[in-house]
């Protein structure tokens, strides 16, 4: 057991320890599978056997049961859901692989087999330690800090994939795309993705996304395989082009390639990894099923809203018309007002006339009792005289004035002024004048007043 060119063990001495007086007793089958596998799990340790798969199938408790054969022979396995958890690809029949296990019995059954700790393609050990070598190269220079990836757009715009055209994966993308949201502009950026070229490709494709920006997304997507069928996205240049796309743009990159169970270095890189394209692209769109709810449902909150806006708005436009006066009625409030200034002004005349009589009675009746030197007097009768004339003539300006005023004001309000400019006062036939064409409707008859009389017309339609 030094090397792996040793035998597998050296030939025990199975029961060494029983006494020749027990040799002929007898012990159950439970007690035999028990030693068996006792001895098994004794002297074989854990070790790489390589071989292919067969009759693969995978328990609903997540453990792994399958044969691993070659030319010659083959061993039944089990890998419990515990350490299977851990495998980065999924494995399928006649596909060579490594596994590292532990020789065994399965004692209710009595079969031999290998409890399976770990497994890896056949091999592949050198592309593993690459992987993890540019894996942890990267993640030191900080192309995998989750800080600065962002957060998938809500709608975007247009999405871009970058795959082969002549993949499956595309075709399941598209219908993805095309059932959630038919809305959204597909851009496709053709390339290779296995073989030589492959890497050169896909980081030539991305750069060409970050150059012409024309997506608000883009999805980086490739079909199952094996570890080396998606060994182009495990590639430096892919990774920092993928990279300089994130620094240098607000495009948000997913990375659907391969099954749930494999990973690449793009998928680390990536603002968002997906399990498949088709997630990929579900993550992506918008479900147009869940939007058209979403709308129908806002659009029952808006009209709501709107509906008692306008019971609002219709109430304060009620209130607001019942504080309205027509133009008759300001009129006939305007004479009524004329109508008092001009009984105060003939009144307060009558007073003044009134007053200045008195006053010149009351003096000729002073001077007909003094019957003394009546020059003063008459001087200051004609004094007074004058200061009543004037008085009372400036009493008859302001007045004037006054009268002039409120008469200007009755030709501004008067509505056939206006009607010399062209303009019509339309009523009912009861008279109440109409404001608004929501005041008649098809066929009501109406009076048109104009500057020289009245027309009788019938409503015809209303705009």
């Amino acid at each position: 057991m030094n090397n792996d060119n040793n035998d597998l063990f050296s030939a025990p001495q199975p029961f060494a320890n029983a006494s020749s007086a027990n040799a002929n007793a007898s012990i159950s089958v439970t007690e035999l599978n028990r030693r068996v596998k006792g001895l098994l799990e004794a002297n074989l340790p854990l070790r790489w056997v390589r071989g292919e798969l067969s009759n693969v199938m995978r328990a609903a408790s997540g453990h792994w049961y399958f044969s691993l054969k070659d030319d010659a022979a083959q061993v039944r396995c089990v890998m419990f859901k515990s350490r299977a958890q851990s495998v980065t690809f999924t494995p399928e029949n006649g596909l060579a692989v490594e596994v590292r296990g532990l020789p065994s019995l399965y004692e209710a059954r009595g079969e031999f087999q290998l409890g399976v700790e770990s497994m890896r393609p056949s091999g592949l050990g050198a592309m593993f330690e690459a992987f993890e070598r540019l894996k942890l190269k990267l993640a030191a220079e900080g192309l995998f800090d989750s800080a600065r990836k962002r957060a998938l757009p809500g709608f975007p715009r247009a999405i871009g994939i970058v795959t082969s055209t002549k993949g499956a994966a595309l075709h399941d993308v598209l219908a993805t795309l095309k059932r959630r949201a038919p809305m959204i502009p597909i851009i496709i950026y053709s390339t290779a993705v296995q073989g030589a070229d492959a890497p050169r490709e896909i980081a030539a494709a991305i750069n060409a996304v970050r150059v012409r920006r024309e997506v608000d997304a883009l999805l980086i997507c490739r079909g199952g395989g094996a570890m080396e069928d998606l060994w182009a996205f495990n590639d430096d240049a892919v990774a920092r082009a993928i990279y300089r796309l994130q620094m240098e743009s607000e495009i948000v990159v997913v990375s659907g390639v391969g099954h749930e169970t494999d990973f690449t270095i793009c998928d680390f890189v990536a603002d968002l990894r997906a399990p498949t394209p088709t997630a990929g692209a579900e993550l992506l769109s918008p479900d147009t099923q869940q939007l058209r709810a979403y709308l129908a449902a806002q659009t029952v909150s808006l009209t709501r809203v709107m509906r008692r806006l306008f019971h609002t708005k219709q109430q304060q436009l009620d209130f607001a018309q019942r504080g309205l006066v027509s133009p008759e009625e300001r009129l006939k409030r305007e004479r009524a007002t004329i109508g008092q200034y001009q009984l105060r002004l003939a009144r307060a005349l009558r007073r003044q006339q009134q007053q200045c009589r008195e006053r010149v009675l009351a003096h000729a009746a002073r001077l007909g009792r003094a019957r003394l030197n009546t020059d003063k007097p008459r001087r200051t009768l004609a004094t007074l005289g004058d200061d009543s004339v004037r008085a009372f003539t400036t009493n008859i300006q302001r007045n004037r004035y006054a009268l002039g005023r409120h008469a200007q004001a009755f030709n501004l309000l008067n509505p056939d002024n206006v009607l010399t400019r062209g303009y019509a006062i339309i009523s009912r036939s009861n008279d109440d004048v109409v404001t608004s064409i929501t005041g008649v409707a098809v066929d009501d008859a109406i009076q048109v007043r104009l500057r020289d009389g009245r027309l009788t017309a019938v409503v015809t339609r209303t705009l």
